[in-house]
């Protein structure tokens, strides 16, 4: 079972404990509701004499399946607090927000269930960029912690002295896609993903990826010259810095590539593409 199986199963869960609960006898509803509880609770004590009889690295093996780890924190047995699963949450994304961003702090969690980040040397100039490190963060933070229902970031972007708020609500989970990466270093592939043509390149082995569009020409970028860290378009000769983030290095003042989050995903990838659902 996969994980959108999965996340399927869970809201067709609810959408049937929340049709029970609006059409049938209140009497019936909590036995419904009181059988739930009795299976959880059975299920749980279960999992935590599974977890007494495995050692520390067949533990730490077990909570790096997702579906298994969501299943420990429903029934509080994560061996990881959330401080913990977040922190390690943002470090697997600082190598793609090092294109994007500079260092990102955990705050702390409060009481409301809101995640507190601080965000260091956003990356000016890159109208993309703001979008891509909100998407990329939230992502993995609400992922990590499920406890948390909203992620509050300061310094998101430098010239601006207000917080940017991500609702207590996930807008962009559905529009990850896995994808299988298999450029040599220093090459470009060329991916069409949900609709969308995209360009990944593989710097020294840390994957970069955008919308396969020339803002100064329109044109695909996938056989232009990769040089380094510098992309140019084979059509308007325009060059681009892939490594931070798609800034514009030739003409002055053009606009930087569209960058999309990428993200290590069990043995592949995931790439965010907005407001599309997944295949």
């Amino acid at each position: 079972m996969d994980r959108h199986d999965v996340q399927a199963l869970s809201e067709r869960i609810d959408v049937l404990l929340d049709e029970v609960q609006r059409s049938a006898d209140p009497a019936l509803t909590r036995k419904v509701e009181e059988l739930v509880r009795a299976v959880l609770t059975l299920h749980g004590a279960g999992l935590e004499q599974l977890l007494n009889l495995l050692d520390e690295p067949q533990v730490r093996q077990l909570v790096g399946d997702d579906l298994v780890a969501g299943l420990l924190l429903l029934h509080d047995l994560h061996p990881d607090d959330v401080a913990t699963r977040i922190q390690g949450a943002l470090d697997s994304v600082r190598p793609y927000l090092g294109s994007h961003a500079g260092g990102i702090d955990y705050l702390g969690i409060d009481d409301d269930g809101v995640v507190h980040l601080s965000l260091q040397g956003s990356c000016e100039g890159c109208p993309g960029s703001t979008a891509t490190v909100r998407l990329t963060v939230e992502n993995a933070v609400l992922d990590a912690a499920p406890e948390a229902i909203a992620v509050d970031v300061a310094g998101m972007v430098k010239e601006k002295e207000n917080l940017l708020t991500i609702q207590p609500f996930r807008p962009h989970r559905d529009s990850w896609h896995r994808l299988d990466l298999v450029p040599p270093p220093d090459q470009i592939q060329h991916l069409s993903v949900a609709g969308l043509d995209v360009l990944v390149a593989n710097l020294a082995g840390t994957y970069f990826a955008y919308r396969n569009t020339c803002p100064m020409c329109s044109s695909g970028l996938h056989h232009g010259r990769l040089n380094g860290d510098r992309l140019t378009c084979p059509r308007c000769t325009a060059e681009y810095d892939v490594r931070l983030a798609g800034r514009a290095l030739t003409p002055e003042g053009a606009p930087p590539l569209e960058a999309l989050p990428l993200l290590p995903e069990g043995s592949g990838w995931k790439i965010a593409v907005p407001g599309v659902q997944p295949a």
